[in-house]
């Protein structure tokens, strides 16, 4: 097998792993994480040849843009404090915490190399903890912290880690240049995510075609990254600022085509770049297992020393943290920010802190030299121990947390969002409703013109929550909502017989395909309004 068929199996993997995780109940990314572990330990399949440095800019631009395309900036600037001390506050104690005990209890371990383990395995996984908190159905509240913890805690560790690889290689450290670092990483990166974003948002009016729109956003988060990192900004922060800039400010609410396309694009994107990032989780394993040959006791028992420090030090921080937090909640006057609201809810927040890609790279970035030209002091061990806690984290936290999750209880309001759902079918018809008195105010509109577009603007709620008709029936409306249904009815089998005539002539002789193409995606928009 060579490399490219490898990326095959991978990408095969990525499709197959979401329907099995759905029917087994278990996180698709752990799933590809099992299938990478098999395949490194198949001696036909070779090792992969990646270069540490590109997994970062390879894999993490299209994740966090994904993830981002799923949230908004209102959703991070209510969780604001929890995500603060999850995303900033902790990432410093973990680090802390791991470079203290591994410094004392590996054998001459300096303190920068011990720092730089500290801060790569600090961070959860934005990408696990958004894959594996979607699928359980949990409250939207620890789904919006998990997800700006995630997003927000590779910018805190990536900085510390490159921090101490610089005193570890040089021999030298400045605690004030390391804060300074951290302050001009920050604001090189916003400032860098603004204006791409800004210029983007001009460009994609520009471009117009649906097209060439996708295929620019695409090309966004890779170009943040990239020339964040050649101003030594934080790449991770950039995409995340440019991506949060287009959330907000570039969406056309009348642009249907390229807002279907766009998310089914980025739904594909997520999938496959997420199958191929934890599958390479999994390949990277032989690298922990070639380092530990002839010391599997005493690297275990590092690694499981490391591992017990990331995992009791996440709960012992979030207990208080979360007490806190809820102390500065009740003292202000609005209700917006959320929290964990019990005990429960914090243990599930404790045991998603799964490591993943980010903690990979940074692993296999480690320099093999100092600027002095010895071997950099103990990369094996600092290698395994990386890969010992995000296996465990990962693999055993991933699999056991649907478990917990279901024997602690914690699920999602879904009556509350099938209230919030009604509301805004209800604001919706009630919008269409408005506009239509409008033009009949300007306009001379024929009595059964006005009858049907009333009925069209009633639709408009029905189909995005079949139980506003059922409000509406009680109100007096069954005729209507029968005539509703009736009408829905015969209009998707028209559309239906629309389509299949269409899509017959592009077998027959002289028929353009493209046009075909055309006229059917038309048919296929029109069929969702």
């Amino acid at each position: 097998m060579d490399q490219l068929a490898l990326l095959f199996v991978l990408l095969l993997g990525a499709v197959v792993s979401v329907p099995v995780g759905d029917r087994f109940g278990l996180p698709a990314p752990v799933l590809m994480t099992l299938l990478g572990i098999v395949l490194a330990v198949l001696d036909f399949v070779p090792n992969v040849e990646i270069p540490p440095e590109l997994i970062l800019p390879l894999l993490l631009p299209p994740l966090l843009y994904a993830a981002v395309r799923r949230t908004s900036w209102r959703q991070f600037t209510a969780n604001k404090r929890p995500i603060f001390l999850l995303a900033v506050a902790l990432v410093f104690v973990t680090t802390v915490c791991v470079a203290a005990v591994a410094h004392a209890v590996v054998p001459g371990l300096p303190v920068a190399a011990a720092v730089a383990l500290g801060a790569l395995v600090a961070p959860p996984d934005p990408v696990a903890a958004t894959a594996v908190a979607g699928q359980l159905g949990l409250p939207r509240r620890l789904v919006s912290i998990l997800e700006g913890e995630g997003l927000f805690n590779d910018v805190t560790a990536i900085v510390l880690y490159h921090v101490a690889i610089a005193a570890a290689v040089s021999g030298t450290f400045s605690p004030w240049r390391a804060g300074l670092d951290l302050v001009l990483s920050a604001v090189v990166a916003l400032a860098v995510g603004v204006v791409l974003g800004w210029g983007a948002n001009r460009l994609l009016d520009f471009l117009g075609d649906t097209t060439l729109q996708i295929g620019l956003t695409l090309l966004v988060p890779y170009a943040a990254y990239v020339l964040a990192e050649e101003l030594h900004g934080s790449g991770v922060l950039a995409v995340l600022t440019c991506a949060l800039f287009l959330a907000e400010y570039a969406t056309d609410p009348d642009d249907v085509l390229t807002r279907l396309a766009g998310h089914a694009f980025w739904d594909i994107v997520d999938t496959l770049v997420t199958g191929v990032a934890f599958g390479l989780i999994g390949l990277e394993l032989h690298n922990a297992i070639r380092t530990a040959s002839g010391r599997w006791g005493e690297m275990l028992g590092w690694a499981a020393i490391i591992v017990a420090v990331v995992i009791v030090v996440r709960l012992v921080w979030l207990l208080p943290a979360t007490w806190l937090t809820k102390k500065l909640h009740a003292r202000r006057d609005s209700e917006d920010e959320d929290i964990p609201v019990s005990w429960r809810e914090t243990l599930v927040m404790w045991w998603s802190g799964m490591r993943g890609v980010a903690s990979v790279a940074l692993a296999l970035a480690i320099p093999l030299e100092t600027d002095e030209g010895s071997a950099f002091p103990d990369r094996d061990e600092i290698v395994f121990i990386a890969f010992g806690v995000i296996m465990v984290t990962l693999v055993v936290q991933g699999l056991t947390l649907p478990w917990l999750v279901k024997r602690l209880g914690v699920r999602a309001d879904t009556e509350g969002e099938k209230t919030f759902e009604r509301e805004l079918a209800l604001r919706a018809a009630k919008a269409a409703k408005g506009r239509l008195r409008e033009i009949e105010a300007a306009e001379e509109l024929p009595e059964e013109l006005s009858e049907q577009l009333l009925r069209r603007a009633f639709e408009i709620g029905v189909r995005i929550s079949p139980e506003m008709g059922e409000e509406e029936r009680r109100e007096g409306h069954e005729h209507r909502v029968r005539r509703l249904k009736r009408l829905r009815r015969i209009q998707g089998e028209m559309m239906s017989a629309a389509r299949h005539e269409v899509l017959a002539a592009r077998g027959e002789a002289g028929a353009n395909p493209e046009v075909v193409d055309r006229v059917l995606r038309q048919l296929d928009v029109r069929s969702l309004r």
